[in-house]
Protein backbone atom coordinates (compact mmCIF):
# COMPACT_ATOMS: atom_id res chain seq x y z
CA UNK A 1 0.00 0.00 0.00
CA UNK A 2 1.31 3.66 -0.45
CA UNK A 3 -0.15 6.58 1.14
CA UNK A 4 -2.23 9.09 -1.14
CA UNK A 5 -0.48 12.54 -1.56
CA UNK A 6 -3.04 14.85 -0.42
CA UNK A 7 -3.87 15.71 -4.42
CA UNK A 8 -4.98 12.68 -4.64
CA UNK A 9 -7.90 12.59 -1.75
CA UNK A 10 -10.38 14.57 -4.20
CA UNK A 11 -11.36 17.00 -1.65
CA UNK A 12 -14.55 19.34 -2.02
CA UNK A 13 -13.88 22.92 -2.18
CA UNK A 14 -15.58 25.15 0.51
CA UNK A 15 -17.94 27.06 -1.68
CA UNK A 16 -18.48 23.28 -2.50
CA UNK A 17 -19.31 22.05 0.82
CA UNK A 18 -21.68 25.34 1.10
CA UNK A 19 -23.71 23.69 -1.28
CA UNK A 20 -23.59 19.78 -0.84
CA UNK A 21 -26.80 17.94 1.17
CA UNK A 22 -25.86 17.80 4.50
CA UNK A 23 -25.93 14.72 7.11
CA UNK A 24 -29.18 16.19 8.95
CA UNK A 25 -27.38 16.09 12.02
CA UNK A 26 -26.44 19.35 14.34
CA UNK A 27 -24.06 19.38 17.13
CA UNK A 28 -24.52 22.03 20.34
CA UNK A 29 -21.80 22.47 22.44
CA UNK A 30 -22.20 23.28 25.94
CA UNK A 31 -20.19 25.19 27.97
CA UNK A 32 -16.99 23.53 26.05
CA UNK A 33 -13.73 25.42 27.37
CA UNK A 34 -11.24 24.26 25.03
CA UNK A 35 -10.46 25.84 21.92
CA UNK A 36 -8.57 22.60 20.87
CA UNK A 37 -11.42 21.06 21.50
CA UNK A 38 -13.81 23.53 19.49
CA UNK A 39 -11.64 23.50 16.48
CA UNK A 40 -11.88 19.75 16.24
CA UNK A 41 -15.18 19.57 16.90
CA UNK A 42 -15.48 21.98 13.55
CA UNK A 43 -12.95 19.66 11.55
CA UNK A 44 -15.13 16.00 12.75
CA UNK A 45 -18.50 18.26 11.42
CA UNK A 46 -16.55 19.33 8.02
CA UNK A 47 -15.38 15.26 7.64
CA UNK A 48 -19.10 14.31 8.13
CA UNK A 49 -21.17 16.89 6.54
CA UNK A 50 -22.90 18.34 9.85
CA UNK A 51 -25.75 20.78 9.17
CA UNK A 52 -23.74 23.13 11.77
CA UNK A 53 -22.67 23.65 15.01
CA UNK A 54 -23.66 26.13 17.86
CA UNK A 55 -21.54 27.22 20.13
CA UNK A 56 -22.83 28.04 23.78
CA UNK A 57 -22.33 29.81 26.72
CA UNK A 58 -18.57 29.82 27.58
CA UNK A 59 -17.53 28.13 24.26
CA UNK A 60 -15.37 30.36 21.66
CA UNK A 61 -16.71 31.41 18.83
CA UNK A 62 -14.28 31.84 15.11
CA UNK A 63 -12.16 33.71 14.28
CA UNK A 64 -9.56 32.13 16.73
CA UNK A 65 -5.95 31.25 15.99
CA UNK A 66 -6.76 28.20 18.75
CA UNK A 67 -9.58 26.94 17.22
CA UNK A 68 -7.93 27.47 13.77
CA UNK A 69 -5.18 25.75 14.78
CA UNK A 70 -7.15 22.09 15.08
CA UNK A 71 -10.07 22.93 12.69
CA UNK A 72 -7.63 23.70 10.01
CA UNK A 73 -10.30 26.17 8.34
CA UNK A 74 -13.11 23.83 8.82
CA UNK A 75 -14.38 27.09 10.68
CA UNK A 76 -14.79 28.41 6.97
CA UNK A 77 -16.85 25.63 5.94
CA UNK A 78 -18.92 24.54 8.66
CA UNK A 79 -22.13 27.05 9.49
CA UNK A 80 -22.14 27.57 13.25
CA UNK A 81 -23.95 29.96 15.49
CA UNK A 82 -23.30 31.12 18.85
CA UNK A 83 -26.31 31.30 21.60
CA UNK A 84 -25.35 32.53 25.42
CA UNK A 85 -27.69 30.16 26.59
CA UNK A 86 -27.66 26.44 25.60
CA UNK A 87 -31.05 25.91 26.14
CA UNK A 88 -32.10 28.44 23.58
CA UNK A 89 -30.28 26.24 21.47
CA UNK A 90 -32.08 23.10 22.20
CA UNK A 91 -35.69 24.69 22.18
CA UNK A 92 -35.14 26.64 19.04
CA UNK A 93 -34.25 23.09 17.24
CA UNK A 94 -37.01 21.24 18.91
CA UNK A 95 -39.26 23.80 17.39
CA UNK A 96 -37.47 22.92 13.95
CA UNK A 97 -38.63 19.25 14.59
CA UNK A 98 -35.23 18.07 15.62
CA UNK A 99 -34.75 15.12 17.90
CA UNK A 100 -32.30 16.65 20.71
CA UNK A 101 -29.98 13.60 21.94
CA UNK A 102 -27.47 15.10 25.24
CA UNK A 103 -24.51 12.80 24.98
CA UNK A 104 -24.19 11.70 28.99
CA UNK A 105 -24.17 9.38 31.26
CA UNK A 106 -27.56 9.21 32.46
CA UNK A 107 -30.33 7.20 34.18
CA UNK A 108 -32.23 5.88 31.02
CA UNK A 109 -29.74 7.07 28.71
CA UNK A 110 -29.15 4.73 25.08
CA UNK A 111 -26.28 2.91 24.47
CA UNK A 112 -24.60 4.52 21.73
CA UNK A 113 -24.24 0.29 20.29
CA UNK A 114 -28.17 -0.03 20.71
CA UNK A 115 -29.16 3.29 19.10
CA UNK A 116 -31.42 3.02 16.25
CA UNK A 117 -31.38 6.51 13.91
CA UNK A 118 -34.61 7.13 12.06
CA UNK A 119 -33.63 8.30 8.43
CA UNK A 120 -36.16 10.38 8.28
CA UNK A 121 -35.59 12.55 11.39
CA UNK A 122 -33.22 15.38 12.21
CA UNK A 123 -31.21 14.82 14.97
CA UNK A 124 -29.22 17.12 17.43
CA UNK A 125 -26.80 16.26 19.64
CA UNK A 126 -25.41 17.88 22.55
CA UNK A 127 -22.11 17.80 24.06
CA UNK A 128 -21.13 19.24 27.41
CA UNK A 129 -18.17 21.53 29.45
CA UNK A 130 -15.06 18.91 29.84
CA UNK A 131 -15.34 18.88 33.52
CA UNK A 132 -19.04 18.73 34.13
CA UNK A 133 -20.30 17.34 31.06
CA UNK A 134 -24.06 18.35 29.92
CA UNK A 135 -25.61 20.65 32.46
CA UNK A 136 -28.95 18.86 34.14
CA UNK A 137 -30.92 21.72 32.80
CA UNK A 138 -30.02 21.22 29.01
CA UNK A 139 -30.00 17.27 29.81
CA UNK A 140 -34.04 18.16 31.10
CA UNK A 141 -34.98 19.60 27.79
CA UNK A 142 -33.27 16.75 25.57
CA UNK A 143 -35.39 13.84 24.39
CA UNK A 144 -33.05 11.38 24.92
CA UNK A 145 -29.63 10.77 26.28
CA UNK A 146 -26.61 8.70 24.47
CA UNK A 147 -23.78 6.99 26.70
CA UNK A 148 -20.28 5.83 24.49
CA UNK A 149 -19.94 2.18 26.75
CA UNK A 150 -16.50 2.84 28.38
CA UNK A 151 -14.79 -0.65 29.43
CA UNK A 152 -11.74 0.76 31.25
CA UNK A 153 -10.76 3.02 34.52
CA UNK A 154 -11.93 6.03 33.38
CA UNK A 155 -14.87 7.35 33.63
CA UNK A 156 -15.09 9.84 30.61
CA UNK A 157 -14.11 10.49 27.32
CA UNK A 158 -12.56 13.97 25.85
CA UNK A 159 -15.06 15.53 23.97
CA UNK A 160 -13.39 16.08 21.00
CA UNK A 161 -13.41 12.40 20.81
CA UNK A 162 -16.50 11.85 22.18
CA UNK A 163 -17.85 14.03 19.34
CA UNK A 164 -16.59 12.22 16.91
CA UNK A 165 -17.79 8.60 18.04
CA UNK A 166 -21.13 9.85 17.96
CA UNK A 167 -21.00 11.76 14.80
CA UNK A 168 -19.63 8.42 13.14
CA UNK A 169 -22.54 6.39 14.50
CA UNK A 170 -24.70 9.06 13.15
CA UNK A 171 -23.70 8.93 9.73
CA UNK A 172 -22.94 5.54 9.54
CA UNK A 173 -26.93 4.80 9.96
CA UNK A 174 -27.82 8.03 7.93
CA UNK A 175 -26.36 7.66 4.92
Amino acid sequence: MKVKKITELNRISVEEFKEVQKTSLVIILDNVRSLNNVGSVFRTSDAFLIEAIYLCGITACPPNAEIHKTALGAEDSVKWHYLEDTNDAVLSLKDEGYTICAVEQAKGSIMLNELVVDRSKKYAIVLGNEVKGVSQAVVDNCDCCIEIPQYGTKHSLNVSVATGIVVWEFFKQMK
